[in-house]
């Protein structure tokens, strides 16, 4: 088990992201969760179009387990956060979560594959993103 540092990304809520209540549509968290995982791949140098030409590797996500804890509304201002748990050779597991203040508002556990971009079949992590993980 590794444990990594935690990457934090701010998330603004709009109109598009609620529902006909006005609260954050419980599907529109994997999507701030989504975005949060790119920019902390792109903080590790990891810019994952160039990855893919020149590994021919992707990552998909394999698993997801959320839990919700109080809804976020239009106009919040979010934190998102990103936090290795699991690294394997071809896998990793993630704990994410966004909060709104002090108050967390959903929590998650993401599996993320790394798969070759064309027969989607498991692919060990290039070396450069296991260097830029350790």
């Amino acid at each position: 088990m590794i444990e990594h540092s935690e990457f934090s990304w701010p998330v603004r809520v709009y109109w598009e992201d609620t529902d006909a209540g006005g609260v954050v549509f419980y599907a529109n968290y994997l999507k701030f969760f989504e975005r949060a995982r790119t920019e902390w791949l792109r903080a590790l140098g990891i810019e994952q179009g160039a990855l893919r030409e020149a590994t021919g590797v992707i990552f998909v996500v394999a698993d997801v387990q959320l839990r919700y804890l109080s809804s976020a509304k239009l106009d919040d201002a979010l934190r998102v956060t990103v936090r290795v748990v699991e690294s394997g050779a071809a896998s990793m597991v993630l704990t994410q979560q966004a909060w709104r203040g002090e108050a967390l508002l959903c929590e998650g556990q993401i599996r993320v594959g790394c798969v070759d971009a064309c027969t989607l079949r498991p692919q060990r992590m290039p070396a450069s993103v296991r260097m830029a993980l350790a």
